[in-house]
């Protein structure tokens, strides 16, 4: 016999089947489709603003987004699996020290703000030197490497980083030839 939570777990796996949710925290600025039926006919009304709270339980997930519409402060909380919501998209990641933003309420212009978090890049990208590498190796003819081998001189020689991203859309076609 299966539990409630058994039950509750496999609907969650079939909900994140059919629809991508991201991942995102208090503090993020995000953009909520809701489905809204009028009559008939359906359509979808986004719903953009600051996630000042988010409950994780299962199928029972919701979160609350909070904007502020002609200077007045309108908050909605939806279900995180719920049917009404049709996408969720993250617009930018904010920087909070806290896992609920209800202080958020009682503030107003610059103090409501939130610092946005940066995801840094480090080093250069391995794997685009190896295929590069690669590409000129598995060159069929001579000459098409020959070819490579003096763009790739003269690119570099005059333009400098640039011309790296003309070169390897050059070696993507003589492979694909």
């Amino acid at each position: 016999m299966k539990n409630i939570e058994d039950i509750n777990r496999e609907s969650v796996k079939k909900i994140l089947a059919k629809k991508k949710i991201p991942n995102f925290f208090a503090g993020d600025t995000i953009k909520v489709g809701v489905r809204i039926a009028e009559g008939k006919r359906e359509r979808i009304q986004y719903f953009e603003g600051v996630c000042i709270a988010k409950k994780n339980r299962d199928i029972n997930s919701s979160f609350t987004v909070r904007k502020i519409s002609f200077g007045e402060g309108v908050e909605r909380t939806f279900a995180l699996y719920g049917s009404i919501v049709s996408s969720i998209k993250v617009v930018r990641s904010g920087k909070v020290k806290r896992a609920k933003l209800y202080y958020l309420r009682s503030r107003k212009g610059k103090s409501a703000r939130i610092s946005e978090k940066i995801k840094k890049s480090i080093g250069i990208d391995v794997s685009e030197k190896v295929v590069e590498n690669e590409t000129v190796e598995n060159a069929e003819d001579n000459k098409t490497k020959t070819k490579l081998e003096a763009k790739k001189e003269n690119l570099t020689e005059d333009r400098g980083v640039a011309p790296q991203k003309k070169l390897k859309k050059e070696e993507l076609k003589t492979e694909k030839k």
